[in-house]
This record gives structure tokens, C-alpha cells and sequence, in this order.
């Protein structure tokens, strides 16, 4: 590797030149910090990042901040690899930092990209409120673009999924089907996504004129742990249903576990489905039926966005997104009553 000794060579310079080019501090003409970084990428001098950021202002880096609860499953897997791939097609790099547990350590998370000197950041919040990200977008200069939450300020800045209407969609599938006795298993409670489910789910009911009955809502945490744990709870407290929606995939992985043990038939007896449409659901016997979301378009014009932000052109704004009802083997028409 080449020292800055050698660069200050090539480029006819002192060494405290390509210093101050790379420090940013001091006056250097644009002539010779021209000069200084042609000679760095001939002699392949790779300077600390930091201070090229400095000198330049920016990065060619887009950073990612995403809560460790998504951090498994294929839902986190498109969300990164789409992401990943379309910050490479732009020439730059995707730096991804962990949300973690509370609004506090996003915004500690968002803070820490910006002192890296990202050129843009990609926000998929879990605790951090609207009004809080309204307020760092209005404080940040590097863009923001915020996903799966509709901003009230700023709404080219985000860029979201009809959760409620996808689960409202797939709830009213059902009842056309003849089911009346639908439970449901809830994501976690404290993520939006799940509110937003569970709320077209009993909007769906109000729509038919069917009574909501707690004792079918079950609340689940993503996992096929939780899944099975709310299908035994469902036949534990002898509630009949006929059909099944679970807000993950994953949940509904474990609820066809569940119900198979208890000796139960889907669909033949319980139609079930779930969200997300993982990479297995069409090979489980019985095929799995599920709500396909957006996911890589909503990331692709996610980051489309942010480059327009910082190269210029023009944005076609597209801030909601509509999923799709995959209808497999695991629904069908509701059994006859006995």
C-alpha cells in the first residue's frame, strides 16, 4: 500500500497537502485537491474513510437501520438483499446498523450513520413515533426515507404497505367462503404492522355484520412457537372457528402443526392463512395460503428515492403499496354445519 508520502509525490505536492485534502481542513484549491486524489487512486493509497468524507462530503454510502426482531426469516432476508442490490446498482455501499430495542437506540442508530457521514439513511422503525420521525427528517440534512409508516409532514419521505386493507382483504376472502367464526392470531403489540392487521381484520368483521368475539383473538410474537402455543389455547377454551388467519407465516407454520397434532384437518376443518408468503409456503401439505406484501418494491423505490434525493431527477412518488392474496391449498369453503 502506498504512503502519503508517496501520493504528495505523484500528485507534485507537500505530504501537509494531501493532508488537508483529506483532513478538509485548511484551503487547498480545487485544482490541487483534483491533483491529490488522482494521484491516490493511481498510487492505490487508501486513506482513512473518515477523513475522505470529510474532504468530499460524501460517502457513496447508504445506511440501513433496521430492529433486531426482523433480524430472521426471508421477510428480513428481501428486505436486505433487495436493499443491498439496489445500493450496488447505484455505485454505492449498504451500511446496516441494528435499531435494537426502544425509540432512544433508533434514534442513537440513525445518529451514528449520520457520524459516519452516510449519505442518505433507509429508516425501518419499530418504536420511534411519527411525529418524532417527522422531527428528524426536518433536523437531518442527508435524506431520510422512512418505510412501512405513513409520516404526517413529510410524506415524499415515506414509504408504506396497506397492512390494514391487505388484512381486511384476506379476512372478507374468507367470509365469502361461508366462514363466520374466524380467529386470529396477533403479531407482537407493539409493532404497527400487527395493529394495522389486526384492525383490518375487525373491520372486515363490522363490514359482514359479524360480531368480533375476544375469546378468537389470540396474541401471537412472529414465531411458530407462538403459533402452535395459540392454537392450544384456542381448542383449550373450546371456542369453535372454522377458519384460521395468522399475522406471519411463520405463526401459521406452527398453527398447521398445532391443529394436525389435535387431530384437526386443514382445511377440510380449519382453513388457514397467514402473511408474508415465505419461500416454503407453497410446499407444506396442505400449500399454504398467504398475503404476499411488497416488500423489494417497496425497497426499490425506497432507495430510487434517495437517490434522486442526492444525484437529482425526478421522482414518481409512489407512498402506498397494496399487497396480493395468494389462495392455496390450506382454504377452502366453510364445512357444513352439523
Amino acid at each position: 500500500m502506498s504512503t502519503m508520502q508517496e501520493v504528495a509525490k505523484k500528485a507534485g505536492v507537500s505530504k501537509a497537502t494531501v493532508s488537508r485534502v483529506l483532513s478538509g481542513k485548511g484551503y487547498v484549491s480545487e485544482q490541487t485537491r483534483k491533483q491529490v486524489f488522482a494521484a491516490i487512486e493511481a498510487a492505490g493509497y487508501r486513506p482513512n474513510l473518515l477523513a475522505r468524507n470529510l474532504a468530499t462530503s460524501k460517502s457513496q454510502c447508504i445506511g440501513m437501520v433496521v430492529t433486531n426482531t426482523l433480524y430472521s426469516g426471508s421477510y428480513f432476508s428481501e428486505i436486505l438483499s433487495q436493499a443491498a442490490k439496489k445500493v450496488e446498482e447505484s455505485g454505492r455501499q449498504l451500511i446496516l446498523v441494528d435499531g435494537k430495542h426502544s425509540a432512544q437506540q433508533e434514534r442513537e442508530a440513525i445518529e451514528f450513520l449520520l457520524d459516519l457521514r452516510c449519505d442518505a439513511i433507509v429508516l425501518y422503525p419499530r418504536f420511534l413515533s411519527i411525529d418524532e420521525m417527522d422531527d428528524i427528517i426536518e433536523q437531518t440534512r442527508q435524506p431520510i426515507v422512512v418505510v412501512n409508516r405513513r409520516l404526517h409532514k413529510h410524506h415524499s419521505h415515506s414509504v408504506c404497505c396497506d397492512h390494514k386493507g391487505s388484512a381486511l382483504n384476506a379476512t372478507q376472502a374468507l367470509i365469502a367462503r361461508g366462514h363466520q367464526r374466524i380467529a386470529f392470531i396477533t403479531g407482537s403489540i407493539d409493532s404497527p404492522t400487527a395493529l394495522e392487521r389486526l384492525a383490518g381484520y375487525k373491520e372486515a368483521l363490522r363490514q359482514a355484520g359479524i360480531a368480533a368475539d375476544a375469546r378468537l383473538i389470540v396474541e401471537g410474537k412472529w414465531t411458530p412457537a407462538c403459533g402452535a402455543k395459540a392454537v392450544a389455547q384456542l381448542l383449550e377454551q373450546q371456542t369453535a372457528f372454522s377458519a384460521l388467519i395468522a399475522s406471519n407465516d411463520d405463526m401459521a407454520v406452527g398453527a398447521l402443526k398445532q391443529l394436525a397434532v389435535a387431530g384437526l384437518a386443514v382445511p377440510e376443518q380449519i382453513s388457514l392463512l397467514g402473511f408474508d408468503d415465505i419461500p416454503v409456503a407453497p410446499f407444506l401439505r396442505p400449500a399454504l395460503s398467504s398475503v404476499k406484501d411488497p416488500v423489494t418494491d417497496m425497497i426499490h423505490e425506497s432507495i430510487n428515492r434517495l437517490i434522486a434525493m442526492l444525484d437529482g431527477g425526478d421522482m414518481q412518488l409512489r407512498n402506498d403499496f397494496v399487497s396480493g392474496l395468494i389462495l392455496r391449498e390450506s382454504v377452502s369453503e366453510a364445512p357444513a354445519p352439523e
